[in-house]
C-alpha cells in the first residue's frame, strides 16, 4: 500500500520516524543524519524498530546509537525506551524509543 501525505516538520510537536524489518545498514545510516539533523529543531524525536524476530529492533536500536555516536555533534542524546514486544497474530516484533538532546 502506498499512501502520499505532505507536511512540514514545524507542524509537529514530536517527529516520529520507523525502521522497517527489510531495511538493511543504510536506512540506519540515513536515519541517524535525519534525526541528528533534526534534533537541532526539536527537543526530541520517537522511533520505532521493527523486525521479523524478536531480536531484530534491540539489534537495530544498537546499530543505530553506535551510528550516532560517531558524529562529533552528537552531545549529550538521552534515548528512552518506550513499548516494545510482539505484534499479536504476526511473527513482527517492534520497539519505540525516543531520542532527546
Amino acid at each position: 500500500m502506498r499512501l502520499e501525505f505532505g507536511f512540514q516538520l514545524s507542524d509537529v510537536e514530536v517527529p516520529r520516524f520507523s525502521v522497517e524489518a527489510v531495511e538493511g545498514i543504510g536506512k540506519l545510516f540515513t536515519l541517524a543524519t535525519l534525526v541528528l539533523n533534526v534534533l537541532d529543531n526539536k527537543s526530541k524525536v520517537e522511533i520505532v524498530f521493527h523486525g521479523l524476530n524478536p531480536e531484530d529492533p534491540e539489534s537495530k536500536f544498537n546499530a543505530f546509537r553506535e551510528i550516532v555516536a560517531g558524529s562529533s555533534t552528537t552531545g549529550d542524546l538521552r534515548y528512552e525506551m518506550g513499548n516494545g514486544g510482539r505484534v499479536p497474530g504476526s511473527s513482527s516484533s517492534f520497539r519505540w524509543v525516543t531520542v532527546s538532546r
